[in-house]
């Protein structure tokens, strides 16, 4: 496998964190700020310094490249892979009426299926119910497919993300990754480090991803109550205070953010399903928390190898990031420190990211969590 790695911060010049060889036919990942990627010129410099076919472009709340988070920037994270191979495959949800199971389902069913190993997954993050496109993605799945990956950002603006396949970025669009190949070490992980508080209470009110009633109170005007002030910081302020949210007969809780708000109804639209009899909680963080969590997600990750890794891909929410602020590389430090040096890596900060529990081979979609997906070959 050789990797070659890049970033450019807004008016500066490129760095290269390894020598600028060339290469044969590789992956090219590139995370960026969302305004970047609005901008021909920008897409035409990316071109110009990584003239290859499959590039995969998506917009970020933050660029992580080797230990370093930026704001405002480029990173990109060329792979050409020895033994293994890959498929990239897209679709637009604006094409399926804006319904992500049926994308997800056809984005799979185009997939060729032998010796696929895993799936990576970079989605449009404004509108898409990441829940629903899981659901899709796994409709026909084979078992021994494992899934991870993440929801697009656009900081903590939540105005549109911009992601696209060879084209130029443009919303609505999902992009699935397959990797294939025998040699193919693929491990995971997925893991918060935020703590649930106040009363535990029910939904009683939901359709999807839309939140209407909890204790048959509307929603919102809770969720009000209990942020105070911050209430007129909505809905960036939830990013700080997301929902712990247990759907009745399971024993794991998943995370959900909310993604925008209806004073109207006074609804919620959070980032994945929120099934009516769920039982939900607030959460909140401390930063030590949240860079102790990135830690047991790495050695998570790790256990269970093989080899050494080549490549982490990490997606981290744009939550934490706000919570850590200055000390937001942190958690990438952690990571490092568990996986080891030498290891390429490359992410960015989202709106959802995509893994399976600790044990499961189903996937979930997550907010909150840093998510890693750790390739050697």
């Amino acid at each position: 496998m050789k990797i070659v790695q890049a970033s450019k911060l807004e008016g500066q010049d490129w760095k290269f964190l390894q020598e600028k060889i060339e290469l044969k036919n590789p992956l090219v990942l590139v995370f960026a700020n969302r305004f970047l990627l609005q901008d021909e010129s920008v897409i035409a410099d990316i071109r110009k310094q990584f003239p290859y076919e499959h590039i995969v472009f998506g917009s970020a709340s933050g660029e992580i490249i080797s230990c370093n988070v930026n704001d405002n920037s480029i990173s990109v994270t060329a792979i050409e892979f020895e033994k293994s191979s890959f498929v990239v495959k897209n679709g637009s949800i604006l094409n399926y009426d804006k319904k992500a199971k049926p994308l997800g389902e056809a984005l799979y069913n185009e997939m060729p299926k032998e010796n696929l190993k895993h799936l990576f997954v970079l989605s449009e993050g404004s509108f898409v119910n990441g829940s629903s496109l899981i659901s899709g993605l796994e409709e026909n799945i084979n078992n021994s497919v494992s899934i991870t990956g993440g929801m697009c950002g656009d900081d903590a603006r939540f105005e549109k993300t911009l992601a696209s396949y060879k084209e130029n970025p443009k919303e609505g669009e999902v992009i699935l990754i397959g990797f294939y190949g025998e040699t193919l070490d693929i491990t995971f992980a997925s893991f918060g480090g935020w703590l649930p508080f106040g009363p535990e209470r029910k939904i009683t009110k939901s359709k999807g991803n839309i939140l209407f009633e909890i204790d048959d109170q509307p929603a919102l005007d809770l969720y009000k109550k209990y942020l105070g002030d911050k209430a007129k910081e909505l809905p960036q302020a939830s990013l700080l205070y997301p929902l712990n949210v247990t759907p009745e007969g399971k024993d794991e809780p998943v995370v959900r953010t909310i993604l925008s708000i209806n004073t109207d109804n006074n609804s919620m639209v959070l980032a994945g399903d929120v099934p009516v009899n769920s039982r939900v909680q607030l959460m909140m963080a401390s930063i030590d928390g949240i860079a102790e969590g990135a830690q047991h997600a790495a050695e998570i990750a790790i256990e269970n190898r093989k080899s050494k890794p080549q490549v982490a891909l990490i997606v981290s929410c744009i939550g934490r990031k706000l919570v850590m602020n200055q000390r937001v590389e942190e958690e990438i430090e952690h990571v490092k420190e568990i996986i080891g040096d030498n290891v390429a890596i490359a992410g960015f900060y989202s709106y959802g990211e995509m893994a399976p529990f600790n044990g499961k081979s189903s996937c979930e979609l997550h907010n909150q969590t840093m998510t890693l997906t750790l390739i050697s070959e």
